[in-house]
């Protein structure tokens, strides 16, 4: 087999391929044997039509694309090899030339992985930032924990307000028409919260219990429903229930009850400590954060689309399941939103983009330092999510082996070495 490798713009290039006679003539026999187990000849059973007598039946042709498929994975896999090169993404393949006594040939048009130019990555300069926690941190720290221990009384009258949990019945009307999907009944919410379209809300607020009120809105120009984007609709809502937040005091009391101090200065020094440890944790990714970018910017690169389009999907499933931890799903978030699954993919292209920048950079600086990943690396990996999900690391292992991911993780390792190879080699201003 020869390969001829030949770049033609950017990230993109031709692949020639050449696969000998005698390896077309090896992958003709597979295919028949393949290809005669299905087949019915009348005089013959099932799997034991003689070659011949195939061949003079259904054309020798009939066999081309099983042995194609046969040859040419094996042969687009050592070429890639050959030539040295990474794809990142399927290959669009020609197929030149394939037939009895012939050597296969064809053209593979190949994107593969961009080439980076690193500039300057160590002995970076970066200021720490300041990790002390003042007064004003504590107490707003209290208060979030004495909004999260609050507890939800009923109302039995007087006005909704911003914050109070609400049950309420509600129905969309456009040019007095009831649309699909506005209509609930009892649905939970909370005023603020921002969880429906703008402006809806801030009406429930100065309702009564039972008192009914027409809420007039404008969806979104960019609303994911196109019948209603941009449109001014009426919802004829009707309030059952509020419930309000009643904070308890900061006080010795609360501090028994959340914690194991006996005072509330116990606790509030407790705190103090800890919101210190987040901070200086917190500095220490900021920092880091700032490293990696800084290293990143100095590089000289060209980041494909395919990549960014990858690294898109990842976030639109990571946020898809961040999204069910919390009851939702993708298609009430984007009724509740007024997005749409291209506009949601589009706030993600940025970060997607400086994503896949990183760590094409961090890789090129892992390959640079010679950074490698051992076995002992591997396992120490296992080990640590051993610990976080409480299950064998052998027994993780296989799962990640049979799945292919053993490779992603000592890639994911080697870029963690990078990023500690950069930020213990960088200064502070």
């Amino acid at each position: 087999m020869t390969a001829n490798w030949e770049k033609i713009e950017k990230n993109v290039g031709v692949l020639e391929v050449e696969v000998d006679a005698e390896q077309v003539a090896v992958a003709l026999d597979k295919a028949f044997r393949k290809v005669v187990q299905k087949v019915n000849v009348p005089g013959f059973r099932k799997g034991k039509v003689p070659r011949g007598i195939f061949e003079a039946r259904f054309g020798i042709e009939s066999l081309y694309q099983d042995a194609i498929d046969i040859l040419l994975p094996e042969a687009y896999t050592k070429a890639i090899d050959e030539a040295g090169i990474e794809p990142i993404d399927r290959p669009d393949v020609d197929v030149e030339q394939f037939g009895k006594g012939q050597s296969f040939k064809f053209k593979a048009k190949v994107t593969v992985k961009p080439e980076v130019k690193l500039g300057d990555y160590k002995g970076l300069v970066v200021p720490v930032e300041n990790a002390e926690v003042t007064d004003e941190e504590v107490a707003a720290e209290l208060e979030r924990l004495q909004q999260r221990h609050a507890e939800l009384v009923v109302i039995d009258e007087g006005p909704a307000q911003l914050g109070d949990h609400t049950s309420i019945d509600f129905e969309g009307f456009l040019d007095g028409v009831p649309f699909e999907g506005g209509k609930g009944d009892n649905y939970a919410l909370e005023l603020g919260s921002g969880s429906f379209i703008p402006g809806f809300e801030e009406q429930v607020v100065g309702l009564n219990i039972a008192e009914e009120k027409d809420i007039n809105v404008t969806f979104p120009e960019n609303y994911q429903a196109e019948n209603l984007a941009g449109k001014a609709v009426i919802f004829k809502v009707k309030l059952h229930e509020i419930k309000r937040k009643n904070l308890p005091a900061l006080d010795d009391e609360f501090a028994k009850d959340v914690s194991e101090f006996d005072t509330l200065d116990e606790y509030k020094a407790d705190l103090s400590s800890k919101l210190k440890e987040r901070k200086v944790k917190d500095a220490e990714l900021t920092r880091e954060t700032a490293i990696v970018d800084k290293a990143t910017e100095a590089a000289e690169l060209e980041v494909p689309q395919v990549l960014v389009d990858s690294e898109i999907t990842h976030m639109m499933k990571d946020f898809e399941n961040r999204l069910r931890q919390q009851g939702m799903n993708l298609e009430l978030y984007f009724q509740f939103s007024g997005q749409d699954e291209a506009a949601l993919k589009g706030q993600m292209q940025g970060d997607a983009e400086k994503r896949v920048r990183n760590n094409l950079v961090l890789e090129e600086i892992a390959k640079a330092e010679n950074l490698d990943v051992s076995e002992a690396d591997i396992e120490e990996e296992l080990e640590n999510l051993s610990k976080l999900y409480s299950r064998p690391a052998d027994e993780l292992r296989k799962i990640f082996a049979d799945n292919g991911y053993l490779d992603n993780m000592g890639a994911d390792l080697k870029v963690r070495k990078a990023v500690k190879f950069i930020v213990d080699s960088s200064l502070t201003a």
